[in-house]
């Protein structure tokens, strides 16, 4: 469903890494972790594509929903210049998130950008009683966000590639530290990171792709992935959430 929602904040909290909370009817709609909405920077020629960004918090009771993103590029760059009392132009919710299992304890892995959608996920699994630990990748301390609401959730360890905070290296550095056991892992983050993780988790699990989208419901076909099974997918419909060993990494 497309609508205009109302921006209440849009804040940098990171480097280049911005939260923003919008207000909205479109809210009530929003119910699984892990989907994501489509945005529209501006009414402008100039970015006439929507960015696809994961939904990282949800409050039904408000009608708000926070999104956070990187402004690493010429749209993102004028999204972080929007402010408080503008509104956007959002398709949402899109895609098919992360199934909510019932387990006892699950571990939560993100890198980078792949973290937000993993905190709605947590809220979610810890109001229906399960225990989450979690393990959050960033490339430096610069970059590290929300390590504070994860940590009110769980146990939460971070890592960062330059060591300059947590744990030098990667999650999979962090994770083999771990006691656990752990009944199931999510996951959300860079290509190389969930291929890792697949290759080395002997649980099972679910993995969170990000790729470029071009419409975000399945018909442009910019965003397809080959599964294991010698079959195509289209990342906005299909997923973004699979289960581990599903797509080729």
């Amino acid at each position: 469903m497309k609508t205009l929602m109302t921006i209440i904040a849009n804040d940098e909290i990171a480097d280049r890494v911005f939260e923003m909370e919008l207000e909205g009817a479109l809210t009530s709609d929003m119910k699984t972790p892990g989907q994501f909405v489509h945005v529209r920077i501006d009414e402008s020629t100039e970015h006439v594509l929507r960015r696809p960004i994961s939904i990282a918090s949800i409050d039904q009771e408000a009608s708000r929903f926070t999104i956070i993103y990187r402004a690493d590029g010429a749209g993102t760059s004028k999204l972080a210049d929007r402010r408080a009392g503008e509104n956007l132009d959002i398709l949402s919710p899109l895609g098919n998130g992360y199934p909510l299992e019932r387990d006892r304890h699950v571990l939560i892995i993100g890198g980078g950008i792949g973290v937000p959608p993993l905190y709605e996920l947590s809220k979610q699994l810890n109001a229906r009683g399960v225990k989450t630990t979690h393990v959050l990748g960033f490339n430096s301390q610069k970059d590290v966000f929300y390590e504070d609401k994860f940590s009110a959730l769980g146990e939460t360890f971070v890592s960062t590639a330059d060591g300059s905070y947590g744990t030098k290296g990667f999650v999979t550095d962090v994770i083999e530290a771990l006691d656990g056991p752990f009944d199931r892992f999510y996951a959300c983050g860079p290509k190389v990171m969930l291929r890792a993780l697949s290759e080395t988790m002997e649980i099972d699990g679910y993995i969170s792709l990000e790729e470029r989208m071009g419409c975000g419901f399945g018909v442009c076909y910019a965003c397809v992935c080959e599964t294991t099974e010698g079959e195509y997918v289209k990342l906005c419909t299909d997923g973004p959430v699979f289960r581990k060993g599903e797509i080729v990494l």
